[in-house]
C-alpha cells in the first residue's frame, strides 16, 4: 500500500521520473503476496522464497532510500516532498522486514543443510549396489 500510495505522489509531482520504482516494487509485493496466499511457496520449491523476498526487501530499502534523497532535495513542489516523506517511511518499513526476512532466510538454509546429509544417509542405506 506505501509503494502505491508513493507511485501516486510521483505521477503528481515534477518528480515523475522516479515513478517506475515504487510501481515495480508494488508489483513484486502484489505477486509474492499472492503466490504466498495461493500456497505456490509450496508449489515450487526449486525457487527459494525467503531468498527472493529477502532480495526484494534489500533492494527495496536501498532504492527508496536513494529517490527519497533526491525528491527531497531536488525538487521543490508538494507531491515530491511528500513522496520523499513517504519514501523514507518505506525505507524504514522495508529495513524491518528485510530483518525479520533475513531471519527467515537463516532458518530455511538451516533447514535445507540439515536435510541434505539425512537424506544422502538413507540414499546410501537404500542402494543395492555392492560397491564396498
Amino acid at each position: 500500500v506505501l509503494s502505491f500510495i508513493i507511485f501516486i505522489c510521483y505521477i503528481a509531482s515534477s518528480a515523475a521520473a522516479f515513478m517506475m520504482a515504487p510501481l515495480l516494487e508494488f508489483l513484486m509485493a502484489l505477486f509474492l503476496f499472492f503466490a504466498y496466499a495461493s500456497k505456490l511457496n509450496e508449489k515450487f520449491k526449486g525457487l527459494y522464497w525467503p531468498l527472493t523476498d529477502f532480495l526484494r526487501c534489500v533492494t527495496a530499502a536501498v532504492i527508496y532510500f536513494a529517490i527519497s534523497i533526491a525528491a527531497v532535495s531536488k525538487y521543490n513542489d508538494g507531491a515530491s516532498k511528500a513522496a520523499g516523506v513517504f519514501g523514507f517511511i518505506a525505507t524504514i518499513v522495508y529495513a524491518i522486514d528485510f530483518y525479520i526476512t533475513f531471519n527467515d532466510l537463516v532458518a530455511f538454509l538451516k533447514q535445507g543443510s540439515s536435510d541434505s546429509p539425512e537424506r544422502r544417509k538413507s540414499e546410501d542405506e537404500d542402494s543395492d549396489s555392492d560397491s564396498d
